[in-house]
């Protein structure tokens, strides 16, 4: 069995010099006069939050609120895996899979790890403690170097074999976006050891039938529909030709910083105007700062083309108890989502978006609670 190695990341001064040099050497593109975010990120608005990064964000006091957190890396089927856990004081704590997805990191869960690890710290019951393990998806922060073929399936086996190693027989999985896909995957693997699986943030459009639908259903196919018209060209590029937009992504800040804003743009509370209105602006530029630093941009990228060449086969019914929490951008129909996942479990809410963990982290907190407080 591969070891557990306790990790700490300390990022080294020229790093950080490097990083504002390419700020300040930046070669800003003309804009369209009168256009706005329908054609991609403004240019006024992305030089201000540049020069916020530039000058006034504090990567080392984040850095820090990480590595507060225990922290390790182990090797599952090739690859070099990073991955926090985060151990609760409370004896009957059950433990809990988090799993990010692009273009999020762990650095997202840095507002629920401490309610769901220690609710009474948090004006919790005890009795709602978790152990969290929270991986970074191969690719993804400082699980790099990247091997070829990590699709949703090959994340979820390595998922229940870092349980296994970790000696958990009985756990949760919650997942986002890509979690929202590897969640429920792992829970058909390892379905004896998978007490139940929490999903938010799936950006799948809904397929089958879409008569009969409540006005509010109506409302998220309608957005879901804009969405898959004008906001998937991340994906197809990302799909189809990952090592052509890898240089862009590498070689610029403020390239890296456009191509990951403009989701939080579009994906988050469509009630907020700009993205920190939605997410703090330190968590925003702390998550495209660990895509900076670590080079994973670029490798992020290729899972959508792992995924896109080894596609998966509708798996049918499950029967692991699976919870869902619908947030104003998810497009998720709870009759659709019946076909495939046992249901036990639906929520939804009026604030918060794609980015639950960083926009609503006390409504993800208090469904996660709810849902697995039946299930321990």
């Amino acid at each position: 069995m591969a070891a557990i190695v306790p990790f700490r990341r300390s990022t080294p001064p020229e790093a950080l010099d490097d990083l504002r040099r390419r700020i300040d050497a930046t070669r800003w593109p003309a804009e369209i006069p009168g256009t706005g975010w329908e054609r991609g990120v403004p240019v006024g608005y992305l030089r201000r939050l540049a020069e916020h990064w530039r000058h006034d964000y504090d990567w080392t006091a984040w850095e820090a609120r990480l590595n507060a957190h225990p922290q390790f890396t182990t090797e599952i089927d090739g690859q070099n895996l990073h991955f926090l856990h985060v151990r609760s004081p409370e004896p009957g704590a059950l433990p809990l899979i988090l799993t990010h997805g692009w273009p999020g990191s762990v650095a997202e869960f840095l507002e629920v790890i401490g309610p769901l690890t220690d609710p009474r710290a948090h004006g919790g019951d005890p009795a709602d403690a978790f152990h969290v393990v929270a991986p970074s998806v191969p690719g993804f922060g400082y699980s790099t170097p990247l091997l070829p073929g990590w699709n949703h399936a090959r994340i979820a086996h390595a998922w229940a074999v870092l349980m296994d190693r970790l000696g958990y027989e009985r756990y949760g999985a919650q997942g986002g976006d890509t979690g929202s896909l590897v969640s429920p995957e792992l829970g058909r693997i390892a379905s004896e050891r998978v007490v139940g699986v929490h999903v938010n943030g799936g950006l799948a459009f809904p397929e089958g039938d879409l008569s009969g639908l409540s006005p509010r259903e109506r409302e998220r196919i309608a957005a879901a529909e804009r969405l898959r018209a004008t906001g998937t060209g991340y994906a197809e590029l990302q799909s189809t030709k990952p090592q052509t937009v890898a240089y862009a992504l590498h070689d610029s800040p403020v390239g890296q910083l456009s191509w990951i804003v403009e989701k939080f743009h579009g994906w988050t509370d469509p009630a907020r105007d700009l993205p920190e209105d939605a997410v703090p602006v330190g968590h925003l530029l702390t998550n495209v700062t660990l895509y900076w630093l670590t080079g994973t941009g670029a490798t992020s990228a290729h899972l959508y083309y792992e995924v896109r060449a080894a596609p998966v086969a509708p798996p049918g019914p499950d029967g692991v108890p699976t919870g869902v929490a619908v947030f104003p951008t998810d497009p998720a129909i709870r009759r659709l989502m019946e076909r495939d996942h046992h249901v036990v479990h639906w929520s939804e809410f009026d604030r918060g978006g794609h980015f639950a963990a960083l926009e609503a982290p006390d409504l993800l907190v208090g469904d996660v609670r709810a849902f697995f407080r039946t299930l321990r």
